[in-house]
């Protein structure tokens, strides 16, 4: 049989909490919401035109929402030149 011998708690002090840092910085935040605004003003262009066949529909929108995404994209992974961890 074993015995349940209990650990006894650890007796060093804890260091101080720290707060926990964000990830992402104002700048990212700005470039994200710039991001969603062009394609919230391309899918309102879209709708505005109301032509399945027309060229706001099928050459202007398409490069926007692509481009717009992929700002995104490069906005969530930006780190700043001093930021670097």
């Amino acid at each position: 049989m074993r015995s349940s011998a209990k650990k006894s708690p650890d007796k060093r002090p804890k260091p101080p909490a720290q707060p926990a840092e964000m990830p992402l910085g104002t700048l990212n935040y700005l470039f994200i919401a710039i991001g969603t605004a062009v394609i919230a003003l391309s899918y309102a262009g879209m709708y505005l035109e109301k032509a399945v066949d027309g060229f706001f529909s099928l050459t202007v929108a398409p490069v926007t929402l692509a481009s717009a995404y992929l700002f995104i994209l490069f906005a969530i992974f930006y780190r700043p030149r001093g930021k670097r961890s």
